[in-house]
């Protein structure tokens, strides 16, 4: 994320996050007393309580900066009403060039949705891209992980209700 991308998020997500964030800080003495008490049973080399402690106080630091990045750049708001155009926070329907079956995902961060069985699609996705502003029936291409180009059809973007 430091390409300081905006992120759209509604406010239930951002309080959501945000309180995740906080109750990780919150977390980080626990962590730095299983460190210390690990230390003081001897050799740090032997010592597996002490090196999960650690790995455990990473993860947790990495958890941290994402979630104070995406919070940073995120771009708070209701959940668009307008149907009819691809948006972050609307669910897409689209079918793919010489495929009569329609994929169905929202267009948002992984935080913002993932209730359900439903996908999510980053907006700065090669697909999340090439849709942004298409309308409905509109085709776009986009360039395919092997170097390829696929046609994608937007067939319906409604607004995402969580």
């Amino acid at each position: 994320m430091s390409d300081t991308q905006v992120t759209w998020l509604t406010q239930d997500s951002f309080d959501r996050l945000k309180q995740e964030l906080d109750d990780l800080i919150a977390s980080r003495p626990v962590i730095s007393e299983k460190i210390n008490a690990a230390r003081e049973e001897g050799d740090l080399k032997e010592n597996g309580g002490y090196h999960a402690a650690r790995e455990e106080q990473g993860q947790l630091e990495a958890r941290i900066r994402q979630l104070q990045e995406l919070l940073r750049v995120a771009k708070v708001g209701e959940t668009p009403t307008e149907s009819g155009v691809a948006q972050p926070g609307m669910i897409l329907t689209v079918r793919y060039e010489d495929d009569e079956d329609t994929e169905t995902f929202l267009l948002a961060t992984r935080e913002e949705g993932g209730e359900g069985n439903l996908e999510v699609y980053s907006p700065s996705s090669p697909l999340g891209q090439a849709l942004l502003d298409a309308k409905e029936g509109e085709t776009r291409e986009y360039e395919l992980p092997n170097g390829g180009t696929m046609k994608v059809t937007l067939v319906k973007a409604v607004p995402y209700a969580a």
